[in-house]
């Protein structure tokens, strides 16, 4: 994913339960006074549950592609790093709905994304 990478996320780990990853601080990926900017937050969110909702596709499928995002966001992030783990709300034959929970490096929540991915068949 050439956008995820370039923005700097990293994946961690991913599996069809769980794909983790982090999104780390820094001055360019800021709004003012130095709080990370919620497109970041975002970018971190929509790229794991990409890459969680493919993981789950049903069989005959090829892709995925998002058709809707909600994000809360709870806390500004003004250092260290972003740590998401996204799960799998429903996995169905149309549909894949997924939640990613962003929190900072003393494990409060930062923001919470829950995004609905289309099945495309081939």
């Amino acid at each position: 994913m050439p956008f995820a990478v370039a923005n700097g996320v990293e994946l961690t780990s991913a599996s069809v339960d769980e794909v983790v990853g982090t999104l780390a601080w820094a001055p360019d990926r800021c709004t003012v006074g130095g709080v990370l900017h919620g497109g970041a937050l975002l970018t971190l969110a929509d790229s794991l549950g990409a890459i969680l909702a493919y993981l789950n596709l049903p069989e005959g499928a090829v892709g995925t592609t998002t058709i809707e995002t909600k994000t809360n966001l709870f806390r500004a992030l003004r250092e260290g790093s972003a740590t998401a783990t996204t799960t799998v709300l429903h996995a169905g034959r149309t549909t894949i709905v997924v939640q990613t929970d962003v929190r900072d490096a003393e494990g409060r929540r930062v923001s919470l994304t829950t995004q609905t991915q289309a099945v495309l068949r081939g």
